[in-house]
């Protein structure tokens, strides 16, 4: 299994030549799209303009593609951008829903929380299961999970393997300014395992102590 990462929660993972990408949305944020025309988009919010590809994921519910099965939880989004100009404005509970993702590959359970609230329930984890490798938000400034909302999920999750996205970049323009990654992980109270480009991943490499590595943008 391959896994990159683009910067904001955009990652892709390709396994035995299918590859899935998540919340490309780089365009709206000044970069540029990976998306491709026969990738596979998961959206952890609803998109009003569907842009191309293979098949596009935004809700819940279970899907078998090639190899891969995507496993799309509903949760409560973070916060709704759109209830304020800068972003900062919580949204209702009923009026923002958003869907985290698990992906199944092979031995491997990765999950995508997206910008979701920390407090998710026991039947949100039952339904989740087992995650082997979590990509989770951690800029914060009321737009994401921040660090101390990040930790609150990983304790809950449990993953052997974390991932955080969604923390400051020049290259890209966000609605709120968003935590710099070092202060991030301070704050978890982490130390990187490594950090690396483009991640081969193998169950083998997985430890039964939580790690935590950082992925540079491809």
């Amino acid at each position: 299994m391959d896994i990159q990462f683009y910067g904001a929660n955009c990652v892709s993972v390709t396994y035995k030549g299918t590859r899935v990408v998540i919340d490309d949305n780089l365009a709206a944020l000044g970069g540029k799209s990976v998306l491709k025309a026969d990738d596979i988009a998961l959206y952890t919010t609803d998109q009003t303009d569907k842009p191309a590809a293979k098949l596009l994921i935004d809700h819940p519910g279970e899907y078998e593609v090639s190899d891969i099965s995507i496993h799309g939880v509903a949760a409560q989004a973070h916060m709704d951008p759109a209830s304020d100009a800068g972003g900062r404005v919580e949204a209702d509970n009923s009026k923002k829903q958003a869907t985290m993702y698990k992906i199944t590959a092979g031995d491997l359970n990765l999950l995508f929380t997206g910008h979701i609230y920390p407090d998710i329930s026991e039947a949100q984890l039952e339904e989740i299961g087992k995650v082997d490798v979590m990509f989770v938000p951690v800029g914060g400034n009321g737009y994401t999970l921040d660090a101390i909302g990040a930790l609150k999920l990983i304790k809950e999750v449990e993953p052997k393997l974390i991932i955080p996205t969604h923390y400051a970049d020049k290259s890209l323009s966000y609605e709120v300014p968003q935590q710099d990654l070092p202060q991030a992980l301070h704050e978890l109270g982490m130390e990187p395992k490594e950090t690396t480009g483009k991640l081969k991943l193998k169950s083998a490499d997985l430890s039964d102590v939580m790690q935590l590595i950082v992925l540079e943008k491809s």
